[in-house]
């Protein structure tokens, strides 16, 4: 049976804040480089006075993939929590507005909507600062299990972990999804986040998940070794498909008995790696929701991961799709 959605993401809803800076920034206000770091309101509230000129967008990683999925035209619906503020009337506009169903109800007394401060340092790395604020009270309730068992494959962050009520609810989508014959996939989102919630995963990913999508920091982390070929023989069956990305080297899609190897697909300057994964995740899982090779899943992630990191942001500026047709050749539904 047809579903109606391709692809629900569920994560936390956050407003990212991008700005350029140098290592001595980062030294300045004891940030830790390339790594998502979790402040309060009064520190989300000094980096941004410190911060200087910012490019101020809809962000979190698993709403960054349902905004690249529906540049390539699938249909997809997103579940987070923001509150009845500026920013989550800016958050819940960009989605709707790029093509993605919200219907989360705002969060009325608590918390400020979610933001993560992100310095971008002449390497093009990313260290992310971040305020949860209201989408940490995304719980059981705000699951829709009708809106799951109606959407094919359902996505979700490693992030939900860092909160009981989240991880509550991720629990509570993945019974419903699988209930319904449906996918889940699962991003590990950070190498901190693995150190946090190592015993979870490998729960996770054992028992619960389909589709898993790692760096290699994460899946090396997460198996604590540093031999990348240690690591991919420790996945593989765990799931059905295990993807790992691998910056300039490309990904490793493996499954129970095949390995394949995807390159890069080149860009003249790499701008800002903000999103790189989250977009590579919005290919891979529009080409599997569309039923295309596992190479060409990887081809698409790639193809979109190399538009994010061609410019500031974590969202696609051009249509992947158009991307698609131009340089793999793939006609895919605008």
């Amino acid at each position: 049976m047809t579903k109606q959605y391709q692809l629900t993401g569920l994560g936390n809803a956050i407003v990212d804040v991008i700005a350029k800076a140098d290592d001595a920034f980062l030294a300045a206000h004891a940030i830790t480089k390339g790594a998502m770091n979790l402040i309060d309101l009064e520190r989300a509230r000094l980096l941004y006075d410190a911060i200087g000129p910012a490019t101020e967008v809809s962000g979190g990683s698993a709403g960054n993939t349902m905004a690249g999925f529906a540049s390539f035209g699938g249909k997809g619906a997103y579940l987070g929590k923001v509150a009845d503020d500026q920013l989550g009337r800016i958050f819940a506009h960009d989605m709707q507005a790029g093509g993605v169903h919200f219907a989360t109800p705002p969060l009325k007394d608590g918390p400020e909507t979610a933001r993560c401060m992100i310095v971008v340092t002449p390497d093009a790395q990313r260290s992310m600062n971040t305020y949860l604020g209201a989408c940490v009270e995304f719980g059981e309730a705000d699951v829709d299990e009708a809106l799951i068992a109606d959407s094919a494959i359902i996505y979700l962050e490693g992030y939900l972990f860092d909160k009981d009520t989240a991880k509550k609810a991720y629990r509570k989508a993945t019974r419903a999804a699988h209930a319904a014959g449906n996918k889940v996939s699962l991003t590990l989102s950070d190498s901190f986040c693995v150190e946090r919630h190592r015993a979870d995963f490998l729960d996770l990913i054992a028992n619960e998940t389909d589709v898993l999508f790692a760096n290699e920091a994460e899946i090396l982390a997460l198996y604590q070794t540093t031999n990348f070929n240690d690591a991919i023989a420790s996945i593989r069956g765990r799931c059905d498909i295990a993807v790992v990305t691998r910056s300039e080297k490309g990904s490793v899609i493996v499954t129970e008995k095949e390995t394949f190897e995807i390159g890069i697909q080149p860009v003249d300057k790499v701008v800002d790696t903000t999103g790189a994964g989250d977009q590579y995740a919005a290919g891979f899982l529009f080409g599997l929701a569309s039923g295309y090779d596992y190479a060409q899943c990887g081809a698409l992630g790639a193809l979109a991961a190399a538009e994010v990191i061609s410019h500031v942001g974590p969202r696609p500026e051009v249509s992947l799709a158009t991307l698609a047709q131009q340089k793999l050749g793939l006609k895919v539904a605008a």
